[in-house]
């Protein structure tokens, strides 16, 4: 796997697009079947931040591997993290969904803190699963294999 450091790497994954969820948090588990409905044109694939997937990008980016700070959202080649991953998400979307991502215009001092209260008291606000999500057959196609 290369180094995903320099987030601006657009060809690190060909111009596939891919979200890694923390599959026992609700929040983000409510995040990835939000986007599943949503994303008509499936665009996007899915990776649990457990997966072998998962835990390898978060290695290369030296984020935690067992507490999840954050979604990664990867959009042609190009890694976001935090709120900016929700803005690249929904900018990724049909209909009005795309004026959320306006959220990436807040200025770093206001919406990094925000997101990391929200990530740090996620599981005490909105509950933890006791096992990491599995998605069924009709979901499994979605899922990136652990070879992207």
């Amino acid at each position: 796997m290369r180094n995903m450091q320099d987030s601006s790497n657009s060809g690190l994954f060909d111009g596939r697009n891919l979200i890694v969820f923390d599959g026992e948090c609700v929040l983000c588990s409510n995040f990835f079947q939000f986007m599943l409905r949503r994303d008509r044109t499936r665009q996007f694939q899915f990776a649990t931040a457990q997966s072998p997937l998962g835990q390898g990008l978060y290695h290369e980016l030296g984020l935690p591997t067992q507490n999840f700070q954050t979604n990664l959202v990867i959009v042609e080649g190009k890694v976001y993290q935090r709120l900016d991953a929700f803005a690249a998400a929904m900018r990724r979307l049909p209909g009005m969904w795309p004026v959320l991502s306006l959220c990436r215009f807040l200025p770093a001092v206001l919406k990094d803190p925000l997101y990391r209260a929200i990530a740090r008291n996620r599981y005490a606000i909105f509950g933890r699963a006791e096992v990491c999500f599995t998605p069924d057959a009709s979901t499994q196609s979605r899922f990136a294999p652990q070879g992207y």
